[in-house]
Order: C-alpha cells, then structure tokens, then sequence
C-alpha cells in the first residue's frame, strides 16, 4: 500500500519525504488556504518535492467550467493529479479527462455504487471519505471493502486512495483489506512509525550499554 500525505505544508512534506518512502501527497482548498499563500505556487513546490503523484482540487462544478480548470491545473507539473468531486458534472469530466489524458482523482466519495462509476469514467484514483462515514453513523471501512472487491470483481484499474483517515487503525484495516493509497495528516504519519514500547526499548538498550566496562 502506498502512503500519500495529505497536507499543502511544504514543511511536512520535507520531513516525511526525508525518510524515503512518501509516496505521494493531497491537497485540498481548505489545507491550501491555511498556507496563506498563492494555490499555483504550493502545488509546484509540493511537487518539486514529492515526485508522487500530488492531487491539486479543482474549484468550479459545471463540466464546461472543470475542463479548461483541469488541463490548467495539469500543466502545473507532470506529476499533478487532478482532484474533481463526485458528482455528474464531475463525472462527465473526468471521463473527458481520461481521453485526453490527463490523471484524475475523483474525491467526495461516500458510496460503492460512486466509486463504480468513478471507475467507469476511468479515474486514476477514488477517494472514499472514511472518517466522514463514520461521523454519520456509516461503517467506512465497509465501504472500502465492497469497493476494492468491485474492482478486484471487474479488474478496474482505478486505484482507491482511502482518504479522511483519523488514526493508524484506520490505515492498518485499509492495508489489510487491499486499498492501494492511504492519505493521511502528519500526525498520523507519525504515529504510525511511533510507538511506547519501541521508544522504551530503545532507552533501557542505551542504558544497559553504558554498564558495559570499557
């Protein structure tokens, strides 16, 4: 499974890139805008530094708007993902997007029944909100579960990228169930390299070294 973060600060992108294995990163208006700086500016920078694929969200709704927005916002850098909501003028898009060929990732995701035409329309990426399901009462690794086995069923090659990710349990049930991309805020990230007992280890080692005679 690959790890994505999902964030616009350069700053942790730099930090989690520093240890190898960072494979892409999302953004989104809300993250961009706390960055307090041009969108055009912080997705190129992410992008010289992340060499993974990075999405960029697309702002307007009506298919005549999201076109011309999409091939722009591609143009940025070849690794630019473009992001464009789940909706039927969003779909009509991303499949002008596919033949054109131009990457897409097609977020807001709350359903199986989504991600099928997601698919179909031939995204690069789904982006199923899980920590939004569970918020509404819903199971969202259920729907992780039925949508990577509609793909499994009919060998789509859209990969589901489980997005709105809350805590490393949510990234250990979407790798044991076959999710392709995890995206997830650092402190996630973090987390999920942390842990007690690991620390504690690694202190009485250190310790019981110095009682080593020299």
């Amino acid at each position: 499974m690959r790890i994505f973060l999902d964030t616009a600060n350069v700053g942790e992108i730099r930090e989690a890139a520093k240890l190898g294995f960072l494979d892409g990163v999302t953004t989104n208006p809300t993250l961009i805008s706390k960055e307090k700086r041009k969108f055009d500016d912080v997705i190129r920078e992410i992008c010289e530094v992340c060499p993974g694929p990075v999405s960029a969200e697309c702002i307007t709704e009506k298919f005549d708007d999201l076109m011309p927005e999409a091939r722009r916002l591609a143009k940025l850098a070849p690794n630019v993902v473009v992001k464009i909501p789940l909706t039927r003028e969003g779909l009509k898009a991303v499949k002008a997007c596919a033949q054109e060929g131009v990457k897409t990732n097609v977020t807001l995701c709350f359903s199986a029944n989504q991600a099928l035409f997601a698919a179909k329309a031939g995204a690069t990426f789904v982006s199923p909100f899980i920590g939004r399901l569970d918020d509404a009462g819903h199971e969202g690794m259920q729907v992780i579960r039925d949508i990577v086995q509609i793909y499994r069923n009919y060998a789509f090659a859209t990969e589901v990228l489980v997005a709105s990710i809350r805590h490393p349990l949510h990234v250990l049930e979407a790798a044991k169930i076959g999710a392709h991309v995890s995206t997830m805020p650092f402190g996630v990230f973090d987390k999920l390299i942390s842990h007690p007992l690991t620390e504690k280890g690694v202190a009485q080692f250190l310790q019981d070294y110095g009682k080593i005679p020299r």
